[in-house]
């Protein structure tokens, strides 16, 4: 049973506690009237805010949509008003720009333009949305107008601003691309900036606005005839400086050149008999780094044609690249081959038919046997195949046809060349044998001199040489074989040229009656073929396909001269031993010995009168060979004729001793000293 204190004290616990609940709760009761009160007072104002959100929305938004609508008329008004502006602009295109058009465009290309490009508009305007309106055939004149004075001063402003170029420019710029050293470039400029920068303005305009090509047919036609006259004004700068000395430049260029060649005279071949003669090349024109001297006369004026021929290849090539490059910056990309093609034909057409003629003329001289003419070719063949990449190079783009006139031309040239090479290695073995043809004093033949004359020709051009007579070996081309193939080839057929030499030598000599003067014939030949060889690259070319030629030609000279000191044998024969008189010295001599020494002195001195009055008109132009010859006969002579001398001097065999005794030592070696000396 619990307590009544614990049960007190526990009833007035749970009384505190209901009390502070009831107070909670009232609290509670309270705060809720309150917030009551408050949602309502809320809802009451929201509801009056949203009736005058109502209100105001009922108000603005009729007034809004008002002024939306008026904003889009006006708008429509503003373009409307824009359009008409701009129609009627239309209108008026023809009468502003008439008077422009009228006066053309020259002075005023971008005005002129601007001007085209609203009648163009123009056009376009009223072929869409009015095609029937007198305004379209107005404008459309006024365009046309325009597009013919566009045309017209694309034509004038290329014809009064291209002029050919000077030949001392030509040339600069041909000795520029040589010159290594060269630090300062040449440049052509064949247009003045502000034309060129208006050509390619019309250009444009043309290709792009006006439908028309035909300015390009103009463009090729007055470029394609400045570059003729710019090559033919070269061609007519050597005609007249012909006389001038080696290869022309202009003074510009001179003071560039840090190694000016010097410009000597080149003599001509010319032989003297009995006189000393120096080897000497003729003048052939070489490629543009090898320079010449003066020409002097008909075969000079032909050097200087190819020289002419040769620098208008490289002033092509080189003129033609210029062109180019102006071409593009004026004629369309997809249309500049075709107008370069037609652009170079009339200049590069002339080159071709000039070496066609060189070939011509060419083969006009094989027939004529004077094969000396087709030397001409080798240069120009020459520089040709040096040039051939660059002119691939140029033409690239143009047509197959014109690709291929420099490959025909130097295929032509390789042909005629080969069969001259080969037609004169048979006239030098078939050379007749004319009694009237050959000299008189037993000198050089003619046609030695002209044989080894060719073979040094042949020196300058030995690639171009054995490139031929290689082009020409059966089923085969000059590009199959190599360089020392081609060099055995050459010195082959510059031993078929001595050796056939040779023979013909021979048999010229027979031609002599006189055996020793044959003999002196052939010794110099053989002499001046020696030195020929020795003085150039011949000897090391024959030496690739026959050992030692020196020494056989050596072999042939000691030969010879051995030959001729035969026909001493009359003069030294009489004072031999064997044939003397045998005598005792102090005994009176018989008649029979007597006669015996007349008629050895006798002998003696008709022989050599004779032979010196003889061989004095012979000649030997070769000072060593003469000199060599003149000693070993007054070797041979004066020892025998010194011990005849001194044996009988003093013998009384004759009363008459100045008959018999005329000459003294000394006087027999002055006598053969002036053997081959036509002025003692």
């Amino acid at each position: 049973m619990i307590p009544t204190e614990d049960a007190s004290a526990r009833k007035r616990d749970i009384e505190e506690k209901l009390r502070q609940e009831q107070e909670t709760l009232s609290f509670i009761r309270e705060s809720l009237e309150k917030s009551d009160q408050l949602t309502k007072n809320m809802v009451s104002i929201l509801s009056s805010f949203e009736s005058r959100l109502m209100q105001l929305e009922n108000s603005i938004i009729p007034v809004h949509k008002q002024t939306e609508n008026l904003q889009r008329l006006q708008d429509n008004v503003d373009k409307t008003l824009s359009c008409l502006d701009h129609v009627i602009s239309y209108y008026h295109v023809a009468k502003d720009t008439e008077k422009i058009i009228k006066e053309g465009p020259a002075g005023r290309l971008e005005e002129y333009l601007n001007c085209m490009a609203k009648i163009q508009k123009a056009v376009e305007y009223f072929q869409d949305n009015n095609p029937d309106s007198p305004e379209l055939n107005r404008v459309k004149f006024l365009f046309e107008k325009g597009k013919e004075s566009l045309e017209s001063e694309f034509r004038n402003l290329l014809t009064r601003n291209s002029k050919p170029v000077p030949p001392v420019v030509i040339l600069d710029l041909i000795a520029a691309d040589e010159e290594i050293e060269t630090t300062d470039e040449v440049l052509l400029e064949h247009l003045p900036e502000n034309i060129l920068q208006d050509l390619i303005c019309i250009s444009g305009w043309l290709v792009d606005y006006g439908r028309n090509l035909d300015f390009m047919n103009v463009y090729y036609q007055i470029r394609s005839n400045q570059l003729d006259r710019s090559i033919k004004g070269l061609k007519e700068h050597f005609r007249k400086n012909s006389s001038s000395s080696g290869i022309l430049y202009s003074p510009a260029m001179q003071n560039k050149r840090k190694d000016t060649p010097s410009k000597k005279a080149i003599k001509r071949p010319v032989f003297i008999p009995g006189h000393d003669h120096e080897l000497r090349v003729k003048h052939l024109s070489e490629p543009l780094n090898e320079k010449h001297g003066p020409p002097m006369g008909k075969e000079d004026i032909m050097d200087s044609e190819i020289d002419s021929y040769i620098h208008c290849i490289s002033a092509f090539v080189k003129l033609a690249q210029s062109e180019y490059q102006l071409l593009t910056e004026i004629i369309p990309e997809h249309h500049q081959k075709r107008t370069f093609d037609s652009l170079i034909q009339e200049a590069l057409d002339s080159l071709m038919v000039e070496g066609e003629n060189i070939v011509s003329t060419a083969r006009r001289a094989i027939m004529r046997h004077d094969y000396s003419a087709v030397l001409n070719i080798f240069p120009i063949l020459k520089h040709l195949k040096l040039m051939k990449q660059e002119f691939d190079q140029v033409l690239q783009g143009t047509a197959a046809s014109t690709k291929n006139k420099l490959p025909v031309l130097i295929t032509s040239m390789e042909t005629t060349g080969a069969k001259a090479l080969e037609e004169f290695a048979d006239s030098i073995k078939n050379d007749p044998d004319k009694e009237y043809n050959m000299p008189k004093d037993g000198t050089v033949h003619e046609l030695t001199s002209n044989a080894i004359l060719f073979l040094q020709q042949l020196l300058y051009f030995q690639e171009t040489a054995s490139a031929m007579l290689a082009s020409q070996e059966i089923g085969t081309s000059s590009s199959s074989y190599n360089s020392e193939f081609n060099r055995r080839l050459l010195s082959n057929y510059i031993c078929k040229i001595l050796g056939n030499l040779q023979l013909n030598l021979h048999s010229k000599a027979k031609v002599y009656e006189d055996t020793a003067l044959g003999a002196v014939f052939l010794l110099n030949n053989f002499n001046y073929i020696l030195k020929s060889l020795e003085k150039s690259e011949l000897i090391q070319l024959v030496a690739v396909s026959q050992k030692h030629p020196d020494k056989a030609y050596k072999s042939h000279i000691e030969e010879q001269l051995q030959t001729y000191q035969r026909s001493w044998l009359k003069v030294t024969t009489p004072l031999t031993e064997g044939n003397l008189p045998a005598f005792q010295p102090g005994t009176k001599l018989k008649d029979k010995e007597r006669q015996a020494i007349k008629d050895r002195f006798k002998a003696f001195n008709d022989g050599l009168e004779e032979l010196c009055k003889i061989q004095k008109s012979w000649a030997i132009p070769d000072k060593e060979q003469r000199d060599k010859i003149r000693r070993a006969q007054k070797e041979n002579v004066t020892v025998a004729y010194r011990v005849f001398w001194q044996r009988y001097s003093n013998v009384p065999f004759t009363k008459n001793v100045e008959k018999y005794i005329k000459y003294r030592v000394e006087q027999v070696e002055e006598m053969i000293e002036k053997l081959f000396d036509t002025s003692a």
